[in-house]
């Protein structure tokens, strides 16, 4: 189950770009009953593990801004501190049903986003670099991305559109590292607080390359679009019953 419930989400992130906190911490909870810490702690560290197979192909392509990357974890990385500390304390007390309800928040408002932005176009490039503000709006990305493990992806990619002047591919490039530093520093934190099931992370992974190597070779030969819609509308039900978990 483990080992499917990986392959379907790595194959998903191939064939959609929708990011892995944002589905793997529903799906742990809700089809594998794993509590909402160690749901979190073990989505970050699958998703890292995910992202750094990616990563080298765009550094080596010269497609990742290091001065841009630097502001934005000059913000990011302090907001997952934030985050993760707010979520280990949470944990500790009574405050179960209150975890639930605002992690099922946060996802199925990520997903509603992200549904918004499949049918808005992309806004306008900026005609000035406002790159040193970058670190106030990465905190707030970094702490969601630590309490949920969800969003460093689409509001981290449009951050750079609308700040920076940065082509495309740079955004993709830039955003993935964000995205990995976010994710690496969340599960260290999360690991060092035993927030984390390594059995289940194993499995998760060993699925996870197999479905990311399968969504290789499938992308491009599948419509992106209705597929990417259909699951943001499914994760927004996820996100919608974990909250009424509570």
């Amino acid at each position: 189950m483990e080992i499917a419930l990986g392959f379907a989400i790595a194959l998903a992130i191939s064939l959609t770009g929708v990011g892995a906190g944002t589905m793997t911490t529903p799906l742990l909870i809700l089809l594998l009953g794993v509590s909402p810490p160690t749901a979190v702690g073990t989505a970050l560290a699958f998703g890292a593990i995910v992202k750094v197979a990616s990563v080298p192909v765009y550094a080596m392509r010269r497609q990742v801004n290091l001065r841009v990357l630097g502001w934005l974890l000059a913000g990011g990385i302090p907001g997952v501190l934030a985050g993760s500390l707010a979520l280990d304390r949470l944990k500790h007390g009574p405050h179960q049903g209150a975890l639930y309800a605002v992690l099922g928040c946060l996802i199925a408002a990520t997903a509603v986003y992200r549904l918004y932005r499949v049918f808005k176009p992309a806004p306008p490039r900026p005609d000035r670099d406002r790159v040193r503000l970058l670190p106030w709006f990465a905190l707030p990305i970094g702490a969601e991305v630590g309490f949920s493990s969800a969003g460093a992806g689409a509001l981290g990619s449009l951050l750079l559109l609308s700040m920076t002047p940065l082509s495309a591919v740079e955004v993709i490039g830039t955003d993935l590292c964000f995205g990995l530093g976010l994710a690496a520093t969340g599960s260290i934190i999360q690991v060092g607080a035993g927030n984390y099931d390594s059995a289940l992370l194993l499995k998760l992974v060993i699925g996870g390359l197999a479905g990311a190597f399968t969504g290789s070779m499938l992308a491009g030969r599948i419509a992106q679009k209705p597929l990417r819609v259909g699951l943001l509308v499914a994760l927004i039900i996820l996100g919608c019953r974990l909250a009424l978990h509570a």
